[in-house]
């Protein structure tokens, strides 16, 4: 299994790496030298905001998978708290294997303590694989997520 801690700067080359690794993130992200200062800045921005935590799981060393958890103040369950799971990887190489479950039952754990009420993430449904694997962590499909892509996105 791997060792899941807090992301610092000079992770940031590698999680961009893993987040452009797949055919949907391979649209999105530009994984080039120099990255893109945008990165970096987020990061920043990321680091600075006690409701976020950005994580990545190493193994030996190699940055293996990461994920970020946005906790979120709500006035719904009586002014509760959610957790929101987001840019979910694991390396190619290594899915399949548990790290996956490893790093979303460590987020589910952040948010308890945390004291959320609800754990929330969303999946793109190309995902099929991904939409199968959190629904065997106990996640239901219970509303229906819209976005729409400013300009300048995608």
């Amino acid at each position: 299994m791997g060792k899941i801690r807090r992301a610092v700067r000079e992770d940031v080359s590698e999680i961009v790496r893993l987040l452009a690794d797949d055919p949907l993130g391979a649209k999105r992200e530009r994984f080039e030298t120099p990255l893109l200062q945008g990165y970096y800045d987020a990061f920043e921005a990321i680091d600075r905001d006690d409701n976020q935590e950005l994580v990545v799981m190493e193994d030996n060393g190699e940055l293996i998978g990461t994920l970020q958890l946005t906790i979120l103040p709500y006035l719904t369950y009586e002014g509760g708290t959610r957790g929101l799971i987001e840019a979910v990887r694991i390396a190619a190489g290594r899915r399949g294997g548990g790290l996956g479950m490893q790093l979303i039952e460590w987020a589910i754990g952040r948010c308890r303590e945390r004291g959320c009420r609800v754990v929330q993430l969303t999946t793109d449904k190309k995902r099929a694989g991904a939409v199968e694997f959190y629904q065997k962590l106990g996640f239901k499909a219970t509303h229906g997520g819209m976005k729409l892509h400013l300009e300048g996105s995608q």
